[in-house]
């Protein structure tokens, strides 16, 4: 895939961005280049390749330090629920807005 100058002018005026025709070529270039490398990219056979959590996981084990999914505030629902105009089995009711 590659884009023309027609295409830069009609992203440009989209983002309500004003090119000057230096700026358009050189956008052009650039986004170009940018698909070229997603092209080379999609290239790549990755079948049977696994997903990475850590670049460096590819050269060594990785200790993600990430905290424990824990609650961390208490249930408040029901004293929350208290203000609300309607409230069905432990949920909010609202107004239906789209029909």
């Amino acid at each position: 895939m590659s884009l023309n100058s027609q295409d830069i002018a009609r992203i440009a005026h989209l983002a309500r961005l004003e090119l000057h025709p230096q700026e358009s070529e050189r956008m052009l270039s650039q986004i170009n280049g940018f698909f070229d490398l997603v092209e080379k990219m999609r290239a790549v056979d990755t079948s049977g390749v696994e997903p990475l959590t850590h670049p460096v996981a590819a050269i060594r084990d990785v200790a993600l330090r990430l905290r424990a999914d824990v609650a961390s505030e208490p249930n408040a629902r029901e004293q929350n629920q208290k203000s609300a105009p309607a409230v069905e089995r432990g949920l909010f009711l609202v107004p239906k807005v789209i029909e």
